[in-house]
């Protein structure tokens, strides 16, 4: 009879957990909706902010980032610092929807990309007491900047000649818009449910004079993306992460094609090619996986994290969501022409790898010289070229 009792207990309690779990994934879901929502209001108030904030000045304004070095330099600065590609291409996205010409904006995007690798090697420093363990790793790490760097090296002086990522981004977000009329007079859902957010903020700052209004619209806009990307991350640690982990042990080692993208599934399934780094960087350390086979992963991650200019670019309507949506299939494009370029040509194919592998051995024997590359590379260098180019001009 007790067995019996205490069977039917434990059925009691389990059926309870079960139920408890349930109620904690089905709240974090709905929070994640709802941060979603969140990350499409700021992106509406950024751009609405901008325009406001420029006004007269945006000739001006443009102006100084009309080299396009600088416009990339701004780029890697902005996500080394705030160490997520993510918040820096949707506020670029943003700054787009606010009247920023496409053109100013693509280097922008290159440089969020070679930015977001910082965070691979703070991640490679927990294996800094062990010597060997810090060379694997910090090569692992490393070759996330070997490949972006050169992805820039190649793409950049093209763009800059023959704007072919601009030109068939725009060939492509006209196909869904079609020749359609953008004016806000138009349904649109995304619009319209963002209204009530954006209107309010743009109502309770619009004592202040317009350039003050358009500059708080912005701080606010940007904060309020940089908290939505961030826990939306965190949730989907959470909810995903198990998951994640597994697809990426599955598929490392079956081939360059099925790394490249499973990376990209894992940081789309996480939004945070962060979290795909602090994944893989340390299994590579361990020595759990060789750098050949971590790198095709490390470059899907790429594809993955551009899924967020994508969502972000919805936020947008009115005349210039066209261009919204431009900007953001410029990053998409930048990625997968890096990868087809860079994976598909032999002789460039293992340039990153083998720069990688020397600096993790350079590196490990003279830990200074580690610090030097990531201050250098990351702050140092472009802060000297944005600081040059302003005196210059």
């Amino acid at each position: 009879m007790t067995d019996t009792t205490n069977s039917a207990v434990r059925d009691t309690f389990s059926r309870r957990d079960v139920e408890t779990t349930h109620k904690g994934k089905l709240r974090h879901w709905l929070t994640l909706a709802l941060l979603v929502y969140c990350l499409i209001c700021a992106v509406s108030i950024v751009g609405d902010g901008f325009k406001l904030a420029t006004g007269d000045y945006a000739e001006q304004l443009f102006a100084f980032a009309v080299n396009p070095f600088v416009g990339l330099m701004i780029g890697i600065v902005a996500t080394a610092l705030i160490q997520s590609s993510s918040t820096v291409t949707s506020v670029i996205v943003g700054m787009v929807a606010g009247g920023l010409p496409v053109g100013l904006a693509v280097p922008m995007i290159m440089g969020a990309n070679v930015g977001t690798t910082v965070t691979n090697t703070l991640v490679s420093l927990g294996h800094v007491n062990n010597k060997d363990e810090f060379r694997r790793a910090f090569a692992a790490a490393t070759v996330h900047d070997f490949f972006n760097l050169l992805a820039v090296v190649i793409l950049l002086p093209l763009e800059i000649l023959f704007s072919p990522l601009e030109r068939l981004a725009e060939r492509i977000a006209v196909v869904f818009y079609g020749n359609a009329d953008l004016s806000m007079d138009n349904v649109n859902i995304i619009g319209q449910s963002t209204q009530p957010v954006t209107g309010t903020i743009e109502r309770a700052l619009s004592s202040l004079p317009e350039m003050a209004s358009g500059i708080a619209m912005i701080v606010i806009g940007v904060a309020l993306i940089f908290l939505a990307i961030r826990y939306i991350g965190k949730l989907l640690k959470t909810l995903m992460v198990g998951r994640a982990r597994q697809i990426m042990l599955n598929a490392i080692g079956r081939g360059p094609v099925t790394g490249v993208m499973s990376g990209a599934l894992v940081t789309m399934l996480v939004q945070s090619s962060s979290t795909t780094t602090s994944l893989m960087v340390p299994m590579a350390g361990s020595g759990a996986f060789t750098l050949r086979q971590i790198y095709p992963f490390t470059i899907g991650s790429n594809l993955g994290t551009t899924m967020t200019a994508l969502l972000a670019a919805t936020a947008v309507s009115g005349p210039t969501a066209l261009l919204a949506l431009e900007i953001a299939l410029v990053h998409l494009l930048f990625n997968l022409f890096a990868v087809v370029i860079i994976g598909g040509l032999p002789f460039l194919r293992l340039l990153p790898v083998k720069g990688a592998q020397w600096l993790g051995r350079v590196g490990a024997e003279r830990k200074v010289l580690a610090a030097g590359w990531v201050l250098g590379v990351f702050i140092a260098l472009p802060a000297s070229l944005i600081a040059v180019t302003v005196i210059a001009g």
